[in-house]
């Protein structure tokens, strides 16, 4: 009989996603506002961000996206992510950008933002929950603990619109 300990040992990880803030800002109210922007605490432990924007000039036929993910070090600095893509080009072929994919996925599902250009509606995001995203950031594709910055910047006809900026805790 083999009385050896294994070498390797397996730990059940559980992590603790907070959504800690949300900004909105429309850098041109000609073009788009914000009807809401919410971060809502349903209780404890279910928190989720929603979000609505008017757009006043469509049909919206030129969409470039820069997304950048920041970590909290004496100030949000740069982490890992810094993209910025033909948004029109990647819904037509979605597996073109991986690292576009993964932030896209957050949001697909509440969204309908799920098409490709022309976008002749307002847009909507309902209810991504702290679940959802503790679930993508852990399990399909793990990060350290921290404090993070997802920063999302939607420039139409070459000129920023909305910059989108969402505050995250993993604990």
């Amino acid at each position: 009989m083999n009385n050896q300990k294994p070498f390797f040992t397996t730990f059940l990880v559980n992590t603790l996603t907070e959504f800690t803030n949300i900004e909105c800002e429309s850098t041109d109210k000609d073009f788009s506002n914000f009807e809401y922007c919410r971060l809502k605490s349903a209780n404890r432990t279910y928190k989720y961000i929603s979000l609505k924007l008017n757009l006043f000039k469509v049909p919206v036929t030129n969409v470039k996206i820069n997304v950048a993910l920041y970590k909290r070090l004496n100030g949000y600095k740069p982490f890992l992510y810094n993209i910025t893509l033909d948004a029109c080009r990647f819904y037509k072929n979605q597996n073109s950008n991986p690292v576009a994919l993964f932030f896209y996925n957050f949001f697909k599902e509440q969204s309908n933002m799920n098409h490709s250009c022309p976008y002749n509606h307002d847009i909507v995001v309902d209810k991504i929950s702290t679940e959802f995203v503790n679930h993508r950031m852990t399990n399909v594709l793990p990060f350290p603990e921290g404090r993070y910055m997802l920063k999302m910047q939607w420039m139409v006809y070459d000129i920023t619109r909305v910059v989108f900026k969402v505050y995250v805790t993993f604990s």
